[in-house]
């Protein structure tokens, strides 16, 4: 095995080899004093601290368990890129760069505490840098898919005023293109070694910005992120989460669900425009001290994925539904995973037979959870129980999960209702704050004395929950959720679109698809129904985050209405998936 050097300092790391020794002497100290007091907050057995910064309280303080040697010095990032390019941080190098980072955003970005900055950049490690470099500066941070396109950027700057964005050379002339409409716009952050008019280099100032800096004192209940999540009658709403409700809301789930120990690695595939990519690639490990694995992996390549478990001594991994179904296509008993002891799924239902393909190639079961963007995870499959193929396994501590009726009462087991969460007499801590300048979307969410997600369910005499559908209209496709607003919004923009409507249709591969019902314009209506299509997906493309695109599309005379003039996707969803 060859010598991997630093990228900061050139010198001599860590062999394969000599890592996974380390890893066996596990973590001591803050693991057993703050872990168990951090579980005692999510079993509600003590209060929410009225501060906490996970920069401050949590990985500074990993970085001195590694510097008096309570803690093995495994790296707290582990990023390849498929081409031979490493890059290990310890977590007193992450602290660092982070606290340089730090001095980058307050010092020549010229932000301050409660600015709100864009962030969209793939899986690099600067990525994970700006994250804890924002948390340390009170900056609330917002991340976004690298796939988003310059209408899609446009909204987000406007509504969400953000006065910076910190993003790629790929994605700088979309940015440019409609920066003089975002008056709140101040600063252009590129993550590139060349040099573009009207942006600061990252890495430049980087290297220069000093490596002192202290951590702002937050509040616990003080906005940290915001995340934009799809809706159905309109554009991404801003679901805002406190310093507290993702970063602490995770300690019981790192235990039981993840099953994440001191000397794992684990890898995480979730976008890192998701809320996922923080939950299992940034705050559960780290809470805990554990290693993560990143692939940079552009697109998911079935045969790059099985190699890298093959290759590297990756203990837990966890990818969409969709990975498992195109991986189990494979003969996966030709590959030897030497480390994987832990497989975990989540984002969209999967299916229970690709569970036994699965176990019956690599002796390995997938352990699944369901979670939301505004609550974190809300049941899991966990390390130990049964699991029940097809089931999203029980509630997820702090939650009081129950099946409810429209009106608000509890329904008895087996009953089919709408999923929702216990918020009263008590909020749990780990919810989001609210929808940002939108009360009225706020308030639709709750019923009585509950949260309701959205999802319709069951709960069965041993308290597992089944998934049974939306109660909206989002579409969940390989673990992306996607409004049929926007993408009918897209549509509309071509001359050849009257109207449209987008529901799900089943798809063997990604659970489901996006579809779309087309109305077109007389002058269309001659034009090859094939090539046509072909039009309207690429014009799709451009409009919006490509992942939106109708994968199906159907040309119709008109749409079904109600009397009122309104679009009843529910009859065009019925036709696709039958009755429900």
């Amino acid at each position: 095995m060859k010598i991997l050097l630093n990228l900061k300092t050139l010198r001599p790391v860590w062999s394969c080899q000599a890592l996974c020794r380390a890893f066996q002497n596990g973590n001591k100290g803050f693991a057993s004093l703050s872990l168990s007091y951090y579980e005692s907050i999510n079993r509600g057995d003590k209060e929410v601290p009225e501060y906490f910064n996970f920069a401050s309280d949590v990985l500074d303080q990993w970085s001195k368990a590694e510097k008096d040697g309570s803690r093995a010095s495994n790296p707290a990032l582990w990023w390849i890129d498929g081409k031979g390019n490493e890059v290990r941080w310890s977590f007193e190098e992450l602290g660092v760069l982070s606290r340089k980072a730090a001095n980058v955003l307050s010092g020549p970005c010229g932000l301050q505490r409660g600015d709100r900055v864009v962030l969209i950049l793939p899986r690099v490690p600067e990525w994970w840098l700006l994250n804890v470099a924002c948390i340390r500066s009170g900056i609330v941070f917002m991340p976004g898919t690298p796939q988003l396109t310059a209408k899609d950027i446009q909204y987000r700057l406007q509504v969400s005023k953000a006065k910076c964005i910190i993003t790629h050379d790929t994605l700088t002339p979309a940015v440019d293109s409609i920066s003089s409409s975002c008056p709140f716009l101040k600063t252009k952050l590129l993550l590139s070694k060349g040099r573009r008019g009207g942006w600061l280099n990252f890495k430049e100032l980087l290297d220069v910005a000093p490596s002192d800096h202290s951590c702002v004192k937050t509040k616990s209940d003080e906005p940290m992120s915001i995340y934009f999540t799809s809706g159905t009658t309109g554009s991404p709403k801003m679901a805002e989460h406190s310093q507290s409700s993702l970063a602490l809301g995770l300690a019981l789930s790192g235990r039981y669900w993840l099953d994440i120990r001191p000397s794992d690695i684990i890898w995480n595939m979730s976008d890192t425009g998701w809320v996922k990519a923080g939950l299992g690639s940034v705050f559960a490990p780290w809470l805990r001290g554990v290693t993560v694995f990143v692939h940079s992996m552009p697109q998911f390549e079935p045969r790059e994925f099985l190699n890298t478990l093959s290759q590297y001594p990756i203990t837990t991994v966890c990818s969409a539904p969709t990975a498992y179904r195109m991986l189990v296509q494979h003969d996966l008993t030709s590959y030897r995973f030497k480390s994987l002891r832990h497989c975990l799924t989540g984002g969209e239902p999967l299916n229970p037979e690709v569970m036994v393909q699965w176990k019956r190639q690599t002796g390995l079961d997938i352990y699944e959870g369901y979670g939301q963007t505004e609550v974190g995870i809300i049941s899991q499959n966990e390390k130990g129980k049964k699991i029940k193929p097809g089931s999203m396994g029980t509630p997820a501590p702090p939650y009081d999960v129950q099946i409810i009726d429209e009106n608000g009462n509890i329904l008895p087991r087996g009953e089919e209702g709408d999923i929702a969460i216990r918020i009263k007499s008590k909020r749990p801590f780990c919810f989001f704050s609210h929808y940002v300048d939108n009360p009225e979307k706020t308030a639709s969410v709750f019923r009585g004395n509950f949260y309701i997600t959205g999802d319709r369910g069951l709960m069965d005499e041993d308290g597992y929950l089944w998934f049974v559908g939306r109660s909206d209209d989002v579409i969940i496709s390989s673990g992306y959720r996607i409004g049929p607003f926007e993408v009918e919004s897209a549509l509309i923009e071509h001359p050849a679109v009257v109207e449209s409507a987008v529901v799900s249709s089943p798809d063997p591969v990604r659970g489901e698809v996006v579809k779309a019902f087309v109305v077109l314009s007389p002058s269309f209506a001659s034009h090859n129904p094939e090539k046509l299509t072909l039009e309207l997906q690429e014009h799709v493309k451009k409009v919006t985050a490509p992942y939106k695109y109708p994968r199906k599309m159907e040309f119709v005379q008109e749409l079904p209405k109600t009397i009122t003039g309104k679009i009843r996707r529910n009859v065009l969803r019925k036709k696709e998936w039958g009755p429900m």
